[in-house]
């Protein structure tokens, strides 16, 4: 292809909008590095992203998800989920236990002598002031 024009990419993305963020996103790309997929004929990168998309050597949609994750700020993985473990039941622990659990229980006037009790901070110079 001696020459790239929009009707030969129009075709394959159909938003002109659409194709210059791709083509320009590519050329960014070629710039930093990645491999080209065509001959580069002594063109400069935008026409080489242009002529990719034209050869249909690069998907538009994998273009268009590159894109994103470029733009991106946060990136999500994929993480296995977390294994759930049963807890172990104090009947599972000790064979004599007694299947019934109990819970030690704190009334709001335990808690209020607890909390009298307590000794202030200390004063710092800088509330003094």
């Amino acid at each position: 292809m001696a020459r790239v024009t929009v009707e030969d990419c129009v075709d394959k993305v159909e938003n002109r909008f659409d194709l210059v963020l791709l083509a320009s996103h590519r050329a960014r790309m070629i710039g930093s590095g990645q491999p080209i997929t065509i001959d580069r004929d002594n063109d400069k990168n935008p026409v080489v992203a242009l002529r990719e998309i034209a050869d249909e050597t690069l998907t538009p949609d994998d273009l268009k998800e590159d894109l994103i994750q470029s733009l991106q700020k946060h990136v999500e993985v994929d993480e296995p989920e977390a294994e759930v473990v049963p807890a172990l039941s104090p009947a599972a622990q000790d064979p004599d236990a007694v299947g019934d659990v109990q819970f030690d229980r704190m009334t709001e006037e335990d808690l209020l002598r607890g909390l009298e009790g307590l000794v202030p901070p200390a004063e710092t110079e800088d509330e003094a002031d």
